[in-house]
């Protein structure tokens, strides 16, 4: 029988230490006990400044991702297997975790990408999505549908991160880079909702507001892209404060107004909504562990993402916050069945895709 515990393990995206587990690894345990999400895995340890931290060699990688999935597999949910998301950071270009690994392809910018012919395009994005297939990897936190609205300064424009200022061809590339990975068995992420394209700033660092460069344009994207509700595909929230969607000037991570109000209830998305990293400083400098969690779960996300870099938490300490939350009644238990429910359709998808891939 399903547990609470079982259903807000599935909630979770965490990061871990390590390159090789094993029966008694600390990632181990949080799959086999009450059982994850998914796992993020990183080419790069933030806290020592070293390459290496889960990504080193291909044959290391495919190796990793198949006990990710071994260990997984073990826990059953009503006797269901859930398929276990193992994602990464590859959008291309700037953010790619496979720069490092010998053999893996060099990738280009999204912007990069809109100077491509269709046909020169469809073969990078096959290439890509092939090279993920390959290692084990069903999740890419990817496309940037975010607007290309600040260019010189943030963490988005400056890195050529957005493929266009253009809502239409930012669409248009987005729907044609989620095709291409959905036929190779990957699902996707559309980001950072509700816009991160006009930030001055970095939400790595703390709080970014961008009420005052926010563009109504920055949602239509999202508009287009979500109807396309056959999809494996995620909405990651933004870590930005936007006046204009949320007077009161919450993160939309934390935001029912954004993430409620906005895009479930006026824009009709239905699909999971995850949280970007919880550990960056725009959140964890500023609200407790318990409030953060309380807040974007009852503001309407699904899953949430400790990446581990900034800071590190185990999965049961992450588990029992947001348990002892629901015991308290600051959580609905109908929240947690509504995000499981998503998380579960989703999953579902990836296997349909999955099984067509082969």
């Amino acid at each position: 029988m399903i547990t609470l515990r079982n259903k807000i393990g599935q909630m979770l995206v965490m990061g871990f230490h390590g390159s090789e587990i094993n029966d008694n690894s600390p990632i181990t345990q949080w799959l086999t006990n009450d059982g994850l999400g998914g796992v993020i895995l990183f080419d790069k340890d933030l806290t020592t400044d070293t390459y290496g931290k889960n990504l080193q060699n291909q044959p290391q990688i495919k190796c990793l991702t198949h006990k990710l999935n071994h260990y997984a597999n073990k826990t059953s949910v009503d006797g269901k297997r859930l398929p276990l998301l193992i994602a990464i950071d590859y959008e291309g270009g700037a953010v790619d975790r496979l720069t490092k690994i010998d053999g893996c392809m060099t990738t280009l910018k999204a912007r990069e990408l809109t100077r491509l012919v269709k046909e020169e395009l469809e073969e990078e994005l096959i290439q890509m999505a092939l090279t993920l297939k390959t290692l084990g990897f069903n999740l890419n936190f990817a496309p940037v549908v975010d607007l290309d609205l600040n260019h010189n300064y943030g963490i988005i424009g400056k890195l050529d991160r957005c493929f266009s200022a253009d809502p239409a061809v930012v669409t248009q590339m987005a729907r044609q880079f989620v095709n291409v990975f959905n036929r190779y068995g990957i699902a996707c992420c559309y980001k950072h909702f509700p816009g991160h394209g006009s930030a001055l700033g970095d939400t790595h660092e703390g709080f970014v507001d961008v009420s005052e460069t926010y563009q109504q344009e920055e949602l239509t994207p999202y508009r287009h892209l979500i109807q396309d509700n056959n999809k494996p595909v995620m909405v990651m929230t933004a870590h930005v404060i936007n006046k204009h969607l949320d007077a009161k000037g919450l993160p939309a991570t934390l935001s029912h107004e954004i993430l409620t109000g906005t895009l479930r209830q006026s824009m009709g998305y239905d699909g999971v909504v995850i949280s970007d990293d919880l550990q960056m400083q725009a959140i964890a400098h500023h609200f407790e562990l318990e409030n953060a969690l309380c807040m974007t779960i009852n503001a309407g996300a699904d899953m949430v993402i400790f990446a581990n870099q900034l800071g590190y938490i185990t999965a049961p300490q992450v588990i029992d916050t947001i348990e002892h939350l629901v015991l308290n009644k600051k959580i609905e238990q109908q929240r947690i069945d509504d995000a499981y429910c998503r998380i579960i359709r989703l999953k579902q998808k990836i296997e349909c895709i999955e099984l067509v891939a082969e």
